[in-house]
């Protein structure tokens, strides 16, 4: 279907936003799915006393949170390429679900900051002990990330005594070549001093999402607009062929049907 400059539009926004999508998808989904199924971690999932724990919740929450991530975009991807209004009202549907829930996650977030911050900071030292005991690189990666993003070192921060110096940052002043801040310290003051910022991100990224839904919902109406206005044709097959024959002078019958009938004689 034809679309016109604004529907060519929402379809390049809608692709580049599910494209984002799911890259941050396939990363939580990789990284729930590595946690949880590691023969390093998979045993905390087997002792039932721990299923409650933060480590537990915090995978959980990072499958369920690519899964669905995923499956969005599949539907967008699968209405925006295909140009299906249906598929596009369904991604509609969750797209706004997800805003939704992106603002209210963010609202809770601020009023709960305490907690939220020492929840973070809990699955932080699971990570922590089970790379100290396992040596696993892949916990290691994901340790070394952290560490350089939040720009901390471990349980101690004491250089010399952190088991886990080797996925700490480089020091960024020389008292730090001695001690760094403590990673769950440094959560939750993250937390708790930057809440504001915390809900901001959390309502920016509905804001996008309110974004995708409009462009989901413009493009929409500019499909079905498209395929009303399009012209009808009527197609010709052989079927015509099987009509039966009238003849003249029927036709002229049934065309004046008060008329009486001509009759024609023949010249001798």
């Amino acid at each position: 279907m034809a679309l016109d400059g604004c529907g060519l539009a929402c379809k390049y926004i809608l692709f580049l936003f599910n494209l984002l999508f799911a890259v941050l998808g396939f990363a939580f989904l990789g990284l729930g799915l590595w946690l949880r199924f590691s023969d390093n971690t998979r045993p905390i999932f087997e002792i039932n006393a721990l299923n409650s724990s933060t480590f537990v919740l915090g995978v959980i929450l990072l499958i369920a949170l690519g899964t669905v991530m995923l499956v969005v975009v599949t539907v967008g991807d699968y209405g925006a390429c295909s140009e299906k209004k249906c598929a596009l009202q369904v991604f509609s549907v969750l797209l706004f679900i997800l805003a939704v829930a992106e603002v209210v996650f963010g609202i809770v977030a601020y009023t709960q900051r305490e907690e939220v911050g020492m929840r973070v900071a809990e699955f932080y030292t699971s990570i922590y002990t089970l790379f100290a005991t396992s040596k696993d690189v892949g916990i290691g990666v994901t340790l070394m990330f952290i560490h350089e993003m939040l720009h901390c070192c471990g349980l101690t921060g004491v250089t010399l005594l952190e088991i886990v110096s080797q996925t700490c940052p480089k020091p960024k002043s020389f008292l730090e070549n001695i001690a760094m801040p403590t990673c769950p310290g440094v959560i939750t003051d993250f937390f708790n001093s930057n809440a504001q910022m915390v809900m901001a991100i959390f309502i920016g990224t509905g804001a996008l999402l309110i974004i995708a839904f409009i462009c989901s919902v413009i493009l929409n109406e500019k499909l079905r607009v498209s395929s009303s206005s399009s012209p009808q044709y009527i197609i010709l097959t052989n079927a015509a062929q099987s009509l039966p024959v009238v003849s003249q002078h029927q036709h002229e019958s049934s065309l004046n049907p008060d008329q009486e009938p001509v009759t024609f004689t023949p010249l001798t």
